[in-house]
């Protein structure tokens, strides 16, 4: 029995990039195309089939333990992305300005997908979603570059339309202007999450 589900939902790839150096910038770069690898992108700064623990997971690991790379992507909406620029009070969010690896555009509450669910393009080419990505205040320096006075609005404006981080399932190209389509796992919700949550 199939455990994932092919939706009727599917987004373009309208963006994409590559951060080279967080230490240096958190400006991603724009490309037209890339290859996902097992390891993510070359020469992005996520990269790699390990990474070392961060803040997120520091319940689970103490800070810089050597663990699985979930987060070779940083996948965005333009939705929501035009959802932060209008609570923000500014024209637009650039996708580089916060680190983007892909932006899609029609999937909507994109943020809010089930985790381990997967976006596949008619290619075949997979990132599977990890989790919500939860805003931080690293793209205030970015943004303060470009419209200054406005950097430090991204967080709040942000909260629950930051998009999600991913891996590659199945290694292939993505380019600007391919078609991904969301599969769902076949599976409810834990009916103890909120108890969970409290706990």
């Amino acid at each position: 029995m199939p455990a994932l589900i092919p939706t009727g939902f599917t987004a373009r790839i309208t963006w994409l990039g590559r951060v080279e150096n967080r230490d240096s910038t958190l400006r991603a770069s724009p490309l037209q195309d890339v290859m996902a690898t097992y390891a993510g992108v070359e020469g992005e700064d996520h990269a790699g089939l390990t990474r070392p623990s961060c803040s997120r997971v520091v319940a689970q690991y103490p800070k810089g333990t050597d663990i699985r790379n979930v987060r070779q992507f940083s996948v965005l909406s333009s939705e929501e992305l035009d959802a932060i620029a209008q609570e923000m009070g500014v024209d637009r969010v650039e996708p580089a300005w916060v680190g983007a690896s892909l932006v899609l555009e029609g999937i909507p509450d994109f943020t809010h997908v089930p985790p381990a669910s997967r976006l596949q393009t008619e290619s075949g080419t997979t990132l599977v979603v990890d989790m919500e990505n939860r805003p931080c205040h690293l793209p205030a320096k970015v943004i303060e570059e470009d419209v200054p006075g406005f950097g430090k609005a991204f967080k709040a404006a942000a909260q629950g339309r930051r998009g999600v981080t991913a891996w590659v399932e199945r290694e292939g190209p993505l380019r600007v202007g391919d078609v991904m389509r969301l599969h769902v796992p076949d599976q409810p919700v834990w009916p103890h999450l909120e108890a969970a949550r409290r706990a």
